[in-house]
């Protein structure tokens, strides 16, 4: 008689709070993606976040991300579950210390670039007391890996490579002008014109100054910005031009991206940005300054371009260049490229063998 074939492990997403930004984009779509595969999966939130849409899809365990209530209620919803995937930088420390004596296994998943957010001495040995805490580590990309297992001295063996990723068929490109003026139409942007989307948090490290100022630089150039938080009425202060256009969040960045020509980001510090994913799978070339691991995704002069950090009239030129090149050619070798590399199918396969892994050794 053959063996049994094992249950596939019960998993439990942990999302630091229910908005929707990346380390949060990427739990849901690895959660909906091993429930339609019919594996059992569930997601929460640490805490709440005035912000979150209404009717969210994360309940909140507690008032905040390392409360002792929170704690509590992980440690209870963790006993249902054969393994916790940890997404984010919060959810790290309130695994490490909520699920002590527990024996339910978690794994870490590392969005950002730890080098920019372990500065400290302070920080570093606290991370890497943490993350040795783990069952695994998931680095998105070879050189994000390479720096954990240097700077936190981690066993080669727990830290694997699993490209952050998106669902391809949720970001399909603008079939011509007639669906890429309509998606303009949808977001009341302007139907002619060339177009540029940047999307994500207005904060600091986002540095959309900087993609102001290169708009500037850009005449007849219109720049979609597609997001919130505390520098908004900065921004808006600073937009000289009334070319550009504050959309607030968007529930889907889907319309945007088959409205625009092409995509900036203008960050310091960035992992492997999954809205540089959402515009290569969409068929946008991009425009990124070089921080993080972004040429996993841009490839300078084939998919888009990439340019020293904090250097507006570099993003300008590069944008410029781009936008007046051949951005059908840039967008469907950027679709390629993100296909082949990024497609959230391929990388669940290797999640599912990684939690298969770290449940059976529980």
């Amino acid at each position: 008689m053959s063996a049994p074939v094992p249950a596939p492990p019960r998993v439990l997403h942990l999302i630091t709070d229910p908005r929707h930004r990346g380390a949060q984009n990427l739990a849901r779509d690895l959660h909906a993606e091993l429930l339609r595969r019919g594996r059992p999966s569930a997601l929460r939130s640490l805490q709440p976040h005035p912000d979150a849409p209404a009717g969210h899809d994360a309940p909140v365990l507690g008032p905040s991300r390392h409360h002792p209530a929170t704690l509590r209620a992980l440690r209870a919803a963790a006993g249902a579950a054969d393994v916790v995937v940890a997404h984010g930088s919060s959810t790290l420390q309130a695994c490490a210390l909520g699920l002590l004596g527990t024996g339910t296994p978690f794994v870490y998943v590392n969005i950002g670039d730890p080098r920019h957010w372990t500065a400290s001495w302070s920080r570093r040995l606290r991370v890497g007391a943490f993350l040795h805490r783990a069952a695994a580590v998931s680095a998105i990309s070879d050189g994000a890996r390479q720096v954990l297992l240097e700077r936190f001295r981690l066993p080669a063996g727990k830290v694997r490579t699993i490209p952050n990723s998106r669902p391809a068929d949720r970001l399909a490109p603008a079939a011509d002008d007639a669906e890429r003026r309509a998606a303009r139409a949808e977001l009341g942007l302007p139907a002619h014109g060339l177009l540029v989307a940047w999307i994500g948090a207005l904060a600091p490290e986002k540095r959309l100054d900087l993609a102001l100022e290169a708009l500037a630089l850009l005449p007849d150039v219109h720049l979609a910005v597609a997001g919130d938080g505390p520098l908004r009425q900065a921004a808006e202060a600073q937009d000289a031009t009334g070319r550009a256009h504050f959309l607030g969040r968007l529930a889907d960045p889907a319309p945007l991206y088959r409205a625009a020509d092409a995509l900036l980001l203008s960050s310091d510090s960035e992992g492997v940005p999954g809205v540089l994913i959402e515009a290569a799978l969409a068929g946008l070339p991009a425009v990124t300054t070089d921080v993080g691991w972004v040429r996993d995704v841009v490839r300078d002069g084939v998919t888009g371009a990439v340019v020293p950090p904090g250097d507006p009239a570099a993003l300008a030129e590069a944008l410029g260049t781009v936008l007046a090149g051949d951005r059908a050619g840039l967008g469907a070798a950027a679709r390629r490229h993100a296909l082949d590399h990024f497609d959230l199918a391929k990388a669940t396969d290797t999640w599912q063998h990684l939690l298969d892994q770290v449940a059976r050794r529980r």
